[in-house]
């Protein structure tokens, strides 16, 4: 819980304070009572009292002032709140690569339910690119906020040769700039973007690694990467088994120096889970919200049921 104006809790010395007279008042009730001798007398001269029902209403009262004090400095909370704008481009290997099946039922499959999954996590206001690659990239559906199309995108992909993963990352980007050409806006004012990048393995054609990472910065879009699959992956090829493990320094390095945030996963739950939680960074953010009406209730109710206990008991207010 944070404070946005938390000047107001100085205000809390005061009814600290307000106790400390309190505690100073009862003991000096006490000293004058002891100054009496004849406890018979003192019985008809004071009226017994409530006792500690006395304090308790007191303390109850105090509870309450502290929690009104407490809501003029407005406390807050954090609270997650889908994003009213983002564009996001997702870029899923389609190499051959992916018929691997160290992870059932397949690479491919497993790929192909989770990204699924991933449209569905992402709020309805974002808007939504796919592009696929393999020995090329190819942007199957510009960004966009019907789930559908890109739903049906991800159903329809085929498998071909070769990884370019540089490429991906540059269809990626023309297809932002695209976009965003399209918006007729201030760049300052444009909606922020992100690639999200799965693949399994390594890039054998295409532009290098560094051309896409320096391709990114510049334009200030992070790049997000998912490493899929196992080191023990293996693909056969015309009788000839050929291992198919994955890259993980590339995918890494691409992620850590454009900005994304890098994952593992090494199971069709694994990917899901990464895929869920990439959803909720880009697609969700997180806002101050204000509970001060909560201490408000509570402290009038504090200082209500105070008073009522104290007029149950003794008669008076306190």
């Amino acid at each position: 819980m944070t404070f946005q104006s938390p000047l107001w809790l100085l205000a809390l010395l005061a009814v600290a304070a307000l106790v400390v007279v309190y505690v100073v008042l009862q003991l000096r009730r006490k000293a004058y009572a002891a100054r009496f001798t004849n406890v018979a007398l003192l019985g008809t001269i004071v009226p017994k009292r409530p006792g500690w029902r006395r304090h308790l209403a007191f303390s109850v009262v105090a509870l309450g002032l502290a929690a009104l004090v407490v809501s003029l400095a407005v406390p807050s909370t954090e609270a997650r709140v889908p994003r009213e704008r983002a564009t996001v481009v997702m870029a899923v290997d389609v190499s051959l690569s992916m018929q691997a099946t160290d992870v059932e039922p397949s690479r491919f499959e497993a790929m192909q339910t989770a990204a699924a999954q991933f449209v569905d996590v992402l709020p309805a206001r974002i808007n939504l690119g796919l592009v696929s690659f393999a020995g090329t990239a190819t942007t199957l559906v510009p960004p966009t906020t019907d789930r559908d199309q890109v739903s049906g995108a991800i159903e329809q992909l085929d498998l071909a040769e070769s990884t370019a993963i540089g490429d991906a990352v540059f269809a990626s980007l023309s297809a932002i700039e695209s976009f965003q050409a399209s918006l007729d806006a201030p760049r300052d004012d444009l909606p922020p973007a992100r690639i999200v990048l799965l693949s399994d393995g390594y890039s054998t054609v295409g532009r290098e690694a560094t051309q896409a990472i320096d391709a990114a910065r510049q334009a200030g879009v992070p790049v997000s990467t998912i490493a899929f699959g196992t080191d023990y992956g293996t693909l056969d090829l015309e009788g000839e088994t050929v291992p198919v493990p994955v890259d993980r320094a590339t995918l890494e390095d691409i992620a850590k120096q454009t900005g994304g945030s890098y994952s593992e996963a090494a199971s069709a739950s694994e990917l899901e889970q990464v895929y869920a939680d990439l959803g909720s960074q880009i697609g969700y953010t997180t806002e101050p919200k204000d509970i001060s009406p909560w201490f408000v209730r509570g402290g009038v109710l504090l200082a209500l049921v105070g008073a009522g206990l104290s007029l149950l008991w003794t008669n008076r207010l306190l």
